[in-house]
């Protein structure tokens, strides 16, 4: 029998360890402080305590949702928008979503399948490896992360032990995050100004396009590629 050297088994013990972080914040942030995630106005007053620092400490909150991403990430948006106001809320938002992304492919990236699988189920995570294999790996992942309804934040961990390269993960997934952002920082603006008109015209149309999201993503994916094949031929 071998001498046992810690050194060996020093691959599990990270992996190890990133999932007891991963339980640990998701413990914290969602089971005991999700009624602030529910609430921007009582967010607004924590982050605004934190003064010339809040902004930062709102980045690392939209990196958290993003990594731990059963975390509300849409709210946390939304209080962008209420704190910081369209612009400014939807770049910050922008830099901390992206960022939590681009961490969240990178774990996925050096821990491989046995990370991913103990965290996203082994159905969810082949389901949308499928859907990757339809055409451009690139593209795809331009309109997944671009439709409403689809497990963004999840994805990110998946898209990690894809063929899609760091590079192109992180262009192609920013880009089609932008228009969302915009639009739930733009809605928790409004909040702020009383606007009800438009937040209910928004809340209807956002609920209605994550509706056709969840139920038809998939196939709104395959009739993209099928009518650009069509269009090529």
């Amino acid at each position: 029998m071998g001498k046992f050297d810690i050194r060996d088994y020093k691959s599990e013990i990270v992996l190890g360890i990133l999932l007891l972080l991963f339980a640990w914040i998701g413990y914290e942030y969602y089971y005991q402080y999700r009624y602030l995630v529910k609430n921007p106005r009582e967010l607004k007053e924590i982050i605004m305590s934190y003064g010339k620092y809040g902004i930062l400490v709102f980045i690392l909150m939209q990196i958290i949702q993003v990594i731990v991403f059963f975390i509300p990430g849409e709210i946390v948006q939304i209080a962008g928008g209420y704190i910081y106001g369209t612009i400014y809320g939807s770049l910050i938002s922008l830099v901390g979503i992206c960022l939590g992304g681009l961490i969240s492919y990178s774990i996925a990236r050096v821990y491989g399948k046995p990370f991913v699988y103990k965290i996203i189920s082994k159905k969810q995570v082949k389901h949308f490896h499928k859907i990757l294999s339809l055409g451009s790996i690139n593209y795809i992942v331009f309109l997944l992360y671009l439709i409403p309804g689809i497990p963004k934040d999840a994805l990110g961990y998946i898209c990690g032990i894809s063929s899609i390269s760091f590079k192109n993960f992180a262009l192609y997934s920013t880009l089609a995050r932008i228009p969302g952002i915009i639009v739930s920082a733009y809605f928790g603006a409004n909040i702020g100004e009383r606007n009800t008109t438009i937040l209910i015209l928004i809340a209807i149309s956002m609920s209605a396009l994550f509706i056709i999201g969840v139920l038809k993503g998939e196939k709104i994916i395959k009739d993209i590629l099928k009518k650009d094949e069509n269009q090529i031929i």
